[in-house]
């Protein structure tokens, strides 16, 4: 399962992530997202790096997540458990739901999101998955 992190170091040639990110992407793994991070990924690209290009590429990326992979929407269950690890873990509602998202499919997490998933031992760093 990846967070919109792990999307966005792999576009981001500057992101201390971005090699680890890449190859996570690239090597044919299982992979899955949550549909909000097409969300996620089309606020930075557009927003902040103003770069349409790049969203484009990143939506097209979560496409072909959810063409080959796994694309997970929310449903009253994950609802419900996002908004417990919200709760318990003093999470973000956007974080809560990659955790929720991932403990449903029972897949790891990826992120890069140091202080507030891989930390507390939420999510793992591409690099080690």
């Amino acid at each position: 399962m990846l967070d919109a992190s792990v999307l966005l170091a792999a576009e981001d040639t500057d992101d201390a992530h971005h090699g680890e990110a890449r190859r996570l992407l690239e090597y044919g793994h299982a992979l899955a997202t949550v549909d909000l991070a097409a969300y996620e990924v089309t606020n930075v690209a557009e927003t902040r790096w103003r770069d349409p290009a790049a969203g484009e590429r990143l939506r097209e990326r979560v496409w072909l997540i959810a063409t080959y992979g796994r694309l997970v929407r929310a449903d009253r269950a994950l609802l419900d458990a996002i908004a417990h690890i919200s709760r318990i873990h003093g999470l973000s509602p956007c974080d809560a739901t990659y955790v929720a998202a991932a403990h449903q499919l029972g897949w790891p997490l990826a992120s890069c999101d140091e202080r507030d998933l891989v930390g507390p031992g939420l999510a793992r760093f591409p690099r080690d998955l």
